[in-house]
């Protein structure tokens, strides 16, 4: 059974997480929104912090989640106990940064997307290499977006040495973080069994950032499109086995976005919650008495709305702590994580754009935050897997069907 009660160790965690939205996201969030590709340099002061945390066995913006160290080493959960580790924990923290800001939480340093892919698939050795670096995730190319399998970047091997060429779009921190996790195939005779990750130190020649892209929300955060050309990375940087197993597929990469998911629906909870808040207290000060001792129906038009947002909300946080603690139980959540970045990404885009109409003139204004909230929440419904794609991928899963029979 899952427990839904927050740990001590958790709960102080999440409590140091939202002091830190509070008092150094919030703030600044307008800032960094109007001045697009501006590094937020508030947040160099947070990089020893992060790594302190680090060590200590948490993270405050959580985009990092995924095997803990030593978890080799530790006992599997009996059947009885509740493990909480890294995803648990990364998924409190980054509901709680993300109702600060979402773009924020994307430009923490050594918090990328890609350190989910590290974690979920290295070995151990390459966890001692990187496990500390800002890793950012390179899968999107010019000719696909949602279909991972579509990847036409190469890597062929020489020597000692992989030689990759291609070109990758829309890179979340492709431009500040130190090292690239990119997605590319060692042999494209066969098919998606070919399609490895691989780490690209920053300074690596033949590396480079083409153009930062201009988005409508998240604009604190830098998304570049990167070219490799020609460029050359160690043998042992291919994250886990170079074997291309045409049986098991490219089930070894995918197994990033059993991390990643969750945590994509841990930022669309906590702009979501953020709107949520917001709109209560402009409803609360119209006068508008919402109440959940009478049914919805009976109630106005705007507090049965309220009331109908706020179900969804907590459907959608029931169902990211379902993954979550799934990934850190060593049970598949394959399943569950295409669930709730589904749920989480269209509870987000539908809370935050009825805020902006229910809340009137205060809601397309810039006075307060709301209709930022709303374009920064629309990229968590399309980033790591669009709404179709999830539920796509939800139905291949219930019914039984493969990606070929089930299209």
């Amino acid at each position: 059974m899952i427990n839904l009660e927050l740990p001590r160790k958790l709960k102080a965690q999440a409590n140091q997480a939202h002091q830190v939205a509070a008092e150094i996201f919030r703030p600044i969030s307008r800032k960094y929104d109007l001045a697009e590709h501006e590094y937020p340099v508030e947040l160099n002061t947070m990089a020893a912090m992060v790594e302190g945390m680090t060590d200590a066995g948490g993270d405050i913006g959580g985009a990092a989640g995924g095997r803990d160290k030593n978890s080799e080493d530790a006992p599997k959960p009996s059947k009885t106990a509740n493990a909480n580790g890294g995803n648990m924990s990364a998924l409190v923290n980054v509901i709680e940064t993300c109702w600060g800001d979402v773009g924020l939480t994307l430009s923490i340093p050594y918090q990328g997307l890609g350190n989910s892919a590290i974690a979920a698939v290295a070995t151990d050795a390459q966890l001692e290499r990187f496990g500390k670096v800002w890793a950012s995730m390179a899968i999107t190319e010019p000719s696909f977006g949602s279909d991972s399998a579509a990847v036409t970047a190469t890597a062929t091997l020489d020597g000692d040495e992989w030689v990759l060429n291609g070109e990758k779009i829309y890179v979340t921190a492709g431009e500040r973080s130190t090292h690239v996790v990119v997605w590319a195939s060692v042999d494209k005779s066969k098919g998606r069994a070919a399609i490895k990750s691989f780490v690209v130190p920053r300074d690596t020649p033949g590396m480079t950032v083409a153009r930062l892209e201009h988005k409508l929300g998240i604009k604190a955060s830098d998304t570049a499109a990167l070219l490799f050309e020609n460029c050359r990375i160690p043998k042992d940087n291919l994250l886990g086995s170079a074997d291309v197993n045409t049986d098991k597929g490219f089930a070894g990469v995918m197994q990033t976005f059993d991390n990643t998911r969750p945590l994509v629906a841990g930022m669309a909870i906590g702009v979501a919650r953020a709107a949520l808040e917001e709109l209560r207290t402009i409803l609360t000060d119209a006068g508008v008495d919402i109440s959940y001792d009478a049914p919805s129906n009976s109630q106005s038009a705007a507090a049965s709305e309220y009331i109908r947002l706020e179900s969804d909300w907590e459907a959608a946080y029931l169902l990211a702590l379902r993954a979550a603690w799934m990934a850190d139980n060593k049970e598949p959540n394959s399943l569950q994580a295409s669930m709730s970045k589904a749920k989480a990404g269209r509870t987000a885009t539908d809370v935050t754009l009825k805020a902006v109409e229910l809340a009137g003139t205060f809601g397309y204004s810039e006075r307060l935050l709301l209709e930022k909230w709303s374009r920064d929440s629309k990229i968590l419904d399309i980033f790591e897997g669009t709404q179709q794609i999830q539920q796509l991928i939800v139905a291949r899963r219930v019914l039984g069907k493969s990606s070929a029979e089930l299209k």
